[in-house]
């Protein structure tokens, strides 16, 4: 079930990288990330709600809180240059280096969370980083 999420998910994001690029063509890169964060915030609350997840606020530790809210400052910056991005450079070029996070999640994984860093890892994230300045240049 997880391979369909993780899909869809590359689906939406594709999705969200043309909107975004006709829908900020006369709005500030800044108040178009706003709206955007909005409209997820409304649609994830309203999801928590109809699931009854809201329940399990209660038993979040401390721990998740503070590590919850720096991965939300990190969405917030990530978004914020990513529409910057958007609005000025073209997205067949932005997108695959903002798909660089896939490199850079790796070896943050490896690093931080000590994550198995194998040759195939290795050769996988190198063939995404060429295939990015293939990409780009």
């Amino acid at each position: 079930m997880w391979f369909l999420f993780a899909i869809l998910s590359a689906v939406f994001a594709a999705l969200t990288s043309i909107f975004a690029k006709v829908g900020i063509r006369d709005v500030n890169s800044n108040l178009a990330t706003a709206i955007r964060t909005v409209v997820v915030l409304v649609l994830a609350w309203g999801i928590v709600f109809m699931t009854n997840a809201h329940k399990g606020l209660s038993s979040i530790t401390a721990k998740s809180w503070i590590f919850l809210i720096l991965s939300g400052l990190a969405t917030g910056l990530s978004w914020l240059c990513y529409y910057h991005a958007l609005q000025t450079g073209d997205v067949s070029k932005v997108v695959p280096i903002d798909k660089l996070s896939v490199v850079f999640t790796l070896i943050l994984a490896f690093i931080f969370l000590h994550e198995s860093f194998t040759v195939k890892s290795a050769i996988g994230t190198l063939l995404i980083a060429a295939g990015t300045l293939v990409m780009v240049l």
